[in-house]
């Protein structure tokens, strides 16, 4: 057990799910820390039936305390990072500046709990993205070699934070009223739209968010061979985002196979009936921890391929959970070391 936790970025989207999450599932600590910036501190949050007191994030802030789990911009966890770490605390991070770092473990804890027990600086959790394709994609790498992946994603505003959810919200109603709307989270209006861009532009024009699922799926899975071929695209949904995944592995699975091999994965729901037209939706999916899982397919136009539609709630198994599930992975190791 840890004695002290410290969470960073306690008043953002994803900070406010992570204590729901501690709270719900009885996260065992002596004394939680809530950190943010100075613009927050002072504020009072009620947690566990008791209020506490937002303290300002600082570089000398961390004296004391054994585990951070932070989430805010990739700055901010440049910046104070390894102050926490140099302090002495083991440091879970949401952001994406440290998880290509050669030396900085990526981890989903269903996949790679080793890389968060063998950690010895910041642990870090993958793209929201990523999180929710590298579970469905590992039980059919382990059983047959994914050798190629076309992923096209669908991703709801919250992923841009409060803001984006604000945007489609007022957006929309501005829309609907036959008024403007000055967006902020996105360079064009996302009521009744989708923008097939999400980050900016880098590499053979595809964008930060695609090279991520590029990049982090193969450091998670442990196989650079794996080619992945990725479209990221903004859609007028306030929560979970959804892929179309397409597979090729090296031995042909059939979908029953597949649909076998996923319900047997902690952390996969596979909801697949085409004669009742039950599939996963972002409206079921919200507020659940689970990747959900259907419309499991053969790929008619090639062999050894497979397609499938995959929804996951992004603020919680892509960002909040599974930073929870790898503080629950450290501090059960802690236990069975003491």
């Amino acid at each position: 057990m840890f004695e002290t936790v410290a969470i960073v970025g306690a008043t953002g989207a994803v900070g406010r799910i992570i204590l729901q999450l501690l709270e719900e599932r009885g996260f065992h600590a002596k004394r939680f820390r809530l950190l943010a910036s100075a613009r927050s501190a002072g504020q009072r949050v009620l947690f566990r039936g008791e209020e506490i007191v937002i303290e300002e994030l600082t570089h000398d802030c961390f004296a004391g305390t054994d585990l951070v789990i932070a989430s805010t911009p990739d700055d901010t966890a440049a910046e104070f990072l390894p102050s926490a770490i140099a302090a002495g605390c083991r440091v879970i991070d949401e952001s994406g500046y440290w998880r290509m770092k050669p030396e900085v473990a990526l981890v989903v804890p269903e996949i790679n709990p080793e890389a968060a027990l063998n950690a010895t600086g910041i642990i870090a959790s993958p793209n929201c993205s990523t999180t929710q394709m590298v579970l469905a994609l590992k039980p059919l790498h382990d059983a047959a070699v994914v050798k190629r992946v076309i992923v096209t994603t669908y991703q709801a505003t919250s992923g841009a934070g409060l803001q984006g959810t604000e945007d489609l919200l007022q957006g929309s109603r501005a829309a609907l009223n036959g008024e403007s709307w000055d967006y902020s989270a996105f360079s064009h209006p996302i009521a009744f739209n989708a923008i097939p861009q999400i980050g900016g532009f880098r590499d053979d024009d595809y964008t930060s968010e695609e090279l991520k699922m590029v990049h982090e799926t193969r450091k998670i899975l442990g196989d650079e061979t794996i080619q992945v071929c990725p479209t990221c695209v903004r859609i007028p949904v306030s929560n979970c985002h959804s892929e179309v995944i397409n597979v090729e592995t090296e031995r042909a699975l059939t979908p029953a196979e597949a649909r076998t091999l996923f319900e047997a994965t902690p952390g996969i729901t596979v909801v697949d009936d085409p004669s009742t037209a039950a599939y996963p939706m972002p409206s079921g999916c919200d507020g659940r921890d689970d990747v959900f899982i259907g419309r499991i397919r053969r790929d008619i136009s090639r062999d050894n391929c497979l397609t499938f539609w995959c929804v996951s709630d992004n603020l919680r198994k892509g960002a909040a959970t599974n930073a929870v599930q790898i503080a629950e992975l450290l501090a059960k190791h802690a236990g069975d070391q003491d």
